[in-house]
C-alpha cells in the first residue's frame, strides 16, 4: 500500500497582535517529498513513528508536506494560502495513495480562517479517492471543531503534557490505518464538546485534576470496541468559535457506541469543571515561598509562555528577582539588541544592559550592570523525547550574561520554548548550580527541568499567555462557557 504523510502544526495566538509569516515556517520546518523523511524520521515527531511503523509493516510511506512554525500570532492570509498551495500542489504529484496519515496541530489560525484545520482536512477529504481512510494525530492543546471531525476517519490525541509520547500516537496512527486499509478495521469516530475551557495552569497530565481523569480515560479502553479515545484539553488563548476541550472515541465500527464513550468522556470533564479552573500565585507569593524552599526551584512564567506563543521578552519575573538582589538566579529572555550589545562588549566585557520588554505588555526592559560570561551560535541537540518532539534547535545568536547581584542571564536572538536543558548546558550554564530557575512555559519545561529541580512552582505573571484567562477580551468564544459564565449548562 501506498501512504501519504502530511503535517502543519502551528499554535496560534490570536491574542498577539504581530502574524505568523512564512518567514516563521522557513525558518522552522518547511519541507516537501524525501525533505520530509530527512527531517522528521529520526525525531521524536509523530510523523517519525508513522515512518517507523509503516517501514516495520513493509509498506510504502509516500511523505508529501511538513510545516511547523514556533507558536505565535495568527497566520497572515498570504502565508495561509502559500502553505496550503504548496500542500496540495505535491499531493497532486504523488498520484493514487490508499490513504493519508496526517498530523495537524489542532489550534491553528489564520487571517482568512478561523479552523484553518477544519479547513485543511475538508479540502484534504475533497481530493482523496472517495472512502480513503485520514487517519492522525492532534496536539491536545487543539481546539477540536466538527469539521476536522467530519473530515478525518480518526484522530488520536497525545496523552501526555509535556508531550512525550508524540512518537507512539503517530504509531498508533499508522498501525491503525495499516489495520483499516488491509480491512481489519473499520474506524468510526464521534466527539463530545462540553463548554468547557481547562484553564493551562491544570493541563499537566501526570498532576490532578488531569491524572484522574486520563486514568477514566484509560479505563474505557477496557472495552474491546474501544480502539482509541482521546482528552483535547484546548487552547485557550485562540479566540474562536472552536476554543475549547473536547473529547474523542473511535469504535470499530460502531458508531452509536463511539458517541456514547465520548460523551461519558466529555461528560467527567464537565463533572469536574471547578477542578479545572486556575490556582493563582503572584510573584511576590512565588518568591516568598521559593525561598524557603531548596534548590534549584523552578519558576514557571506563565503569563510570558513561548511555547504559548508569548514574545520570550517579558520581565516582571526577572524585575522582582533582580529587585530583591537574589543571587544564584536564572532567566532566559529573548532580546536580539541586547545579544548585539554583548556581542559589542566581548566576553568578559562589561556594560549597562537594557534587557527585555520590548513587547505588548512585557513590562519595562531590566536595567543592569552585567558582565558577558559567554557568546554562542544558539544551536544545541536535544537526545531524549522532550516536548514537541525536534531533536535539534537553534536559538539564534546567543549572550549569556551576570549582574553584579548574581542573576544570569541568558540573551537569545530567537523565541525558543524551554523545553530542553541543553538550552542551558550547551551554553556553559549549570543548573544545579542555581536556586532559582526561571522557565517560560506551564507545564512543557517540567519534562527536562524535573531532572535538576525538586520543586515547581506556577507564577501567575501578566501577558499574552496569562492563567488569568478571565482578564483577556474575547470576542468570538462560545457563551455560555466555563469559566466565564459559571451557570453554563452541558446536556448531552
Amino acid at each position: 500500500m501506498r501512504i501519504g504523510i502530511i503535517a502543519l502544526l502551528q499554535e496560534s495566538n490570536t491574542f498577539i497582535g504581530q502574524p505568523t509569516t512564512l518567514a516563521h515556517f522557513e525558518q522552522e520546518l518547511l519541507a516537501t517529498g524525501e525533505a520530509v523523511r530527512e527531517r522528521l524520521a529520526g525525531t521524536h515527531h509523530e510523523v517519525a513513528g508513522m515512518f517507523h511503523a509503516l517501514d516495520d509493516a513493509g509498506e510504502e510511506a509516500v511523505p508529501i508536506f511538513a510545516a511547523r512554525a514556533v507558536p505565535f500570532g495568527v497566520i497572515q492570509a498570504a502565508a495561509i494560502e502559500r502553505l496550503l498551495a504548496t500542500m496540495f500542489a505535491e499531493l497532486e504529484k504523488v498520484g493514487q495513495l490508499d490513504g493519508i496519515l496526517i498530523a495537524p496541530h489542532g489550534a491553528t489560525v489564520s487571517q482568512t480562517y478561523s479552523d484553518v484545520d477544519g479547513h485543511w482536512l475538508g479540502e484534504l477529504r475533497r481530493r482523496v479517492a472517495p472512502g480513503a481512510p485520514i487517519i492522525g494525530t492532534l496536539d491536545p492543546h487543539a481546539n477540536l471543531s466538527p469539521a476536522m471531525v467530519q473530515a478525518a476517519t480518526a484522530l488520536i490525541a497525545y496523552r501526555t503534557n509535556p508531550h512525550l509520547d508524540q512518537r507512539a500516537r503517530g504509531i498508533d496512527a499508522a498501525r491503525m490505518m495499516i489495520d483499516t486499509v488491509r480491512g481489519k478495521l473499520r474506524p468510526t469516530m464521534a466527539a463530545a464538546f462540553p463548554p468547557l475551557a481547562i484553564n493551562i495552569e491544570k493541563q499537566h497530565t501526570a498532576e490532578e485534576p488531569c491524572h484522574s481523569a486520563y486514568r477514566f480515560a484509560d479505563e474505557q479502553l477496557a472495552n474491546d470496541k474501544l480502539l482509541m479515545n482521546s482528552i483535547v484539553l484546548g487552547f485557550p488563548y485562540s479566540d474562536v468559535p472552536e476554543m475549547g476541550s473536547s473529547a474523542i472515541a473511535v469504535t470499530d465500527d460502531d458508531p452509536q457506541l463511539a458517541q456514547q464513550l465520548a460523551n461519558e468522556l466529555a461528560g467527567y470533564l464537565w463533572k469536574h469543571r471547578e477542578a479545572f479552573a486556575g490556582d493563582f500565585i503572584s510573584i511576590d507569593e512565588a518568591l516568598d515561598k521559593a525561598a524557603g524552599l531548596r534548590g534549584p526551584v523552578c519558576l514557571l512564567d506563565m503569563g510570558d509562555n513561548v511555547g504559548g506563543g508569548s514574545p520570550g521578552d517579558a520581565t516582571p519575573l526577572a524585575l522582582a528577582i533582580h529587585k530583591r538582589q537574589l543571587p544564584k538566579t536564572f532567566v532566559c529572555i529573548c532580546d536580539a539588541e541586547a545579544v548585539a550589545q554583548a556581542q559589542a562588549a566581548g566576553e568578559w566585557g562589561t556594560c549597562r544592559f537594557h534587557v527585555g520588554g520590548q513587547g505588548d505588555k512585557t513590562g519595562p526592559p531590566l536595567e543592569c550592570e552585567a558582565t558577558v560570561l559567554g557568546l554562542y551560535d544558539g544551536r544545541f541537540e536535544e537526545p531524549q523525547p522532550r516536548h514537541g518532539g525536534f531533536t535539534q534547535m537553534d536559538q539564534g545568536s546567543t549572550a549569556v550574561i551576570r549582574t553584579d547581584h548574581g542573576l544570569t542571564i541568558m540573551l537569545t536572538s530567537r523565541r525558543t520554548p524551554p523545553f530542553s536543558l541543553r538550552q542551558l548546558t550547551a551554553h556553559g550554564i549549570l543548573p544545579e548550580d542555581f536556586h532559582l530557575l526561571v522557565a517560560k512555559g506551564v507545564n512543557a519545561p517540567v519534562a527536562a527541568y524535573k531532572e535538576v529541580c525538586k520543586h515547581f512552582i506556577r507564577v501567575n505573571t501578566p501577558g499574552c499567555t496569562t492563567a488569568d484567562i478571565e482578564r483577556l477580551t474575547y470576542k468570538h468564544r462560545r457563551k455560555q462557557m466555563f469559566p466565564w459564565e459559571r451557570d453554563a449548562d452541558f446536556r448531552l
